[in-house]
């Protein structure tokens, strides 16, 4: 397939690319729904064949053909080498340090990419019920590292969460190692403008690239906290041809397998 650096393509197929990018061939990663599901897939389909995917309802080197509704959805046991139960996937396999890398989404973020999937709002009396943790926090604290990817907004980069679900790095700087935390904990944000990784020594989230036709000023204005901004910030390198095609096959697969499923 011949590649095509200027495809046209939207905010969100680039999100899914850079993400997809951030995963390294024969890696062992636990996979959330959502948004990370279809970055881990491209991956798998395009620069790392040799990914092994595991979900937390037990399949393990899964190759669905259609990106999973839920980590029920019976095409990832279908596609997997084998399947296991849920405990020996979170004792052994995850708390057991096997897992490379651990995909995950949020509804909110903080500075130190510390993330909510709880609640908006008060507790007790949220503006909006969240789909909760799932196995994320133990993703998050026992993958050797984390990405995130979500969408880039003030309601989703907040100064400070509505609940804490799953912990980045706390409050920053050696809180991981502190609290006995294995890994390193998130090692890049990627969301639809840019790519945000932590400081070396504070761990606070700091702007080191920022996608084609995006400015450093569309970023900060659009997170909500004084957002720090790397001495030279790089341009994402856009799609190729092969990447998009290899996205766009998928979702139209999945809108056709899901047809009034959803």
């Amino acid at each position: 397939m011949p590649e095509n650096p200027t495809a046209a393509y939207t905010a969100d197929e680039m999100m899914t690319i850079a993400a997809a990018r951030k995963l390294r061939n024969g890696a062992v990663c636990f996979v959330g729904i959502g948004l990370p599901s279809a970055a881990a897939n491209v991956a798998r389909l395009t620069h790392a064949p040799d990914v092994v995917l595991i979900y937390e309802s037990g399949p393990i080197g899964t190759k669905p053909s259609v990106l999973p509704l839920s980590i029920g959805d019976g095409e990832l046991s279908e596609t997997a080498d084998t399947v296991v139960s849920i405990p020996e996937m979170f004792a052994y396999w995850l708390q057991g340090g096997r897992i490379d890398v651990g995909f995950l989404g949020a509804a909110q973020i903080d500075r130190f990419a510390n993330i909510n999937t709880t609640v908006i709002g008060d507790y007790h009396k949220p503006k909006t019920r969240l789909p909760g943790a799932g196995g994320a926090p133990e993703i998050a604290a026992s993958s050797k590292e984390v990405l995130i990817t979500l969408r880039h907004n003030k309601r989703a980069f907040v100064e400070k969460l509505d609940f804490m679900t799953s912990a980045g790095h706390f409050d920053g700087g050696d809180a991981r190692k502190r609290l006995g935390l294995p890994g390193k904990g998130p090692t890049a944000v990627i969301t639809d403008l840019g790519i945000l990784t932590p400081d070396p020594v504070t761990k606070e989230l700091t702007l080191t690239s920022v996608h084609p036709g995006v400015t450093v000023e569309k970023v900060v204005e659009a997170t909500g906290w004084k957002l720090k901004v790397a001495a030279q910030v790089a341009t994402t390198e856009p799609p190729t041809g092969t990447e998009l095609q290899v996205l766009r096959d998928l979702n139209a697969r999945t809108a056709r397998a899901h047809a009034g499923q959803a």
